[in-house]
């Protein structure tokens, strides 16, 4: 048996941009890529348009919004418990694989709340609730208390968020969501019902796709769920095994691209929460470890980052006026002229991609 590759850590990051697309701006479908990612983190609005406007070549945010409108693409609940955008037939593949980390999030964060709370009976209510038509998680709340008198309200909203597959209704806002969205149950959305259960397997292939080659505490932190190794033992004989430089064991999809690990990486603006750096509990392939505590407030934000030569150099943040919009660059270290003039010319990008033409842009290295 021929020994075991070993992967540098430059190699895992070239591997990780590829299958990312932030190698190069693509020209493929929205649909395809959303699918490719497996799921983008939105907690916000926003981050997702900025995400593909990073890996598409030429995409426009309504491209989005009109997937959002139509079905294709949904807003939902998914990994770690947190709103993703995904395809529609994703979410009904993959949802029923993490309804465990949903309910596990759930009792974690209710204890002792969640033993005096009828569970079952809340769910049922908020799906009676929703069904009327679409809400707000406030109308929610408001209908619950009348019914459940006396029982924590947030306690009841949260369980109902872990428990009902719900589906965000977009709006004609720029970003396909308004401040207060409303909601609607997924089987009503999109006319059938949500799996409760299985997927497990494909999710995890998927995510090697997408993130490998990756080890098994990996896609624990990515996913949420716990005690993957009996399953990626199970899949093993499809895999390809290779080992990082410190000998930890590290699966892959076998014909998944590996790029040299001097290929050019081109400045990169991400999101916020973008799961190119929260895919993996070992995250140094991406960002240095003594820059996490940069990226990742004491509030547990994940900012939005900068990348330069295929790894976080720097934070970024964006004011919109009228007639000029700052995006303002932290570095963690001196940039080189180079790297400054990329920069600007990716920041330059993204303005037009926010404004349109009409305001100046305006970069700021603070």
């Amino acid at each position: 048996m021929p020994p075991t590759r070993i992967l540098t850590k430059r190699e895992l990051n070239r591997a990780l941009l590829e299958r990312q697309m932030l190698l190069r701006r693509e020209r493929t479908p929205v649909l395809e890529v959303i699918q490719r990612l497996i799921a983008m983190q939105a907690q916000q609005p926003r981050p997702p348009f900025i995400g593909l406007w990073t890996r598409i070549d030429g995409f426009t945010a309504p491209e989005l919004a009109a997937l959002l409108r139509d079905r294709q693409v949904v807003r939902v609940t998914h990994l770690r418990g947190t709103l993703h955008l995904l395809t529609t037939t994703d979410y009904l593949a993959l949802r029923g694989a993490m309804q465990p980390v949903l309910s596990a999030g759930m009792h974690s964060i209710l204890k002792q709340r969640g033993a005096v709370l009828d569970i079952e009976a809340v769910v049922q209510a908020a799906e009676s609730h929703f069904g009327k038509r679409p809400q707000t998680f406030e109308d929610l709340r408001t209908t619950l208390m009348e019914q459940f008198p006396g029982v924590d309200e947030r306690a009841m909203g949260y369980a109902v968020r872990m428990q009902l597959p719900l589906c965000m209704v977009p709006d004609d806002s720029p970003f396909a969501y308004g401040a207060d969205p409303i909601f609607t149950p997924a089987t009503h959305w999109l006319g059938q019902p949500v799996p409760d259960a299985g997927g497990l397997d494909g999710l995890l292939l998927r995510y090697l796709a997408a993130f490998g080659p990756a080890s098994v505490n990996d896609a624990q932190c990515w996913s949420g769920l716990g005690k993957l190794k009996p399953a990626f033992e199970a899949l093993r004989p499809k895999l390809d095994v290779y080992k990082d430089e410190n000998g930890k064991e590290l699966f892959d999809v076998p014909g998944a691209p590996l790029p040299q690990e001097d290929t050019p990486a081109p400045v990169r603006f991400l999101p916020g929460f973008d799961n190119a750096i929260l895919a993996h509990q070992d995250r140094s392939r991406i960002i240095a470890d003594e820059h996490r505590s940069l990226v990742t407030t004491k509030n547990l934000q994940v900012l939005p980052t900068v990348l330069a030569d295929g790894f976080v150099a720097a934070t970024w943040d964006v004011t919109l006026r009228k007639t000029v919009v700052t995006v303002t660059v932290k570095p963690f270290s001196p940039l080189t002229a180079k790297v400054k003039k990329a920069v600007e010319a990716e920041a330059a990008g993204l303005v037009k991609f926010l404004a349109g033409d009409a305001p100046r842009c305006e970069v700021v290295f603070a």
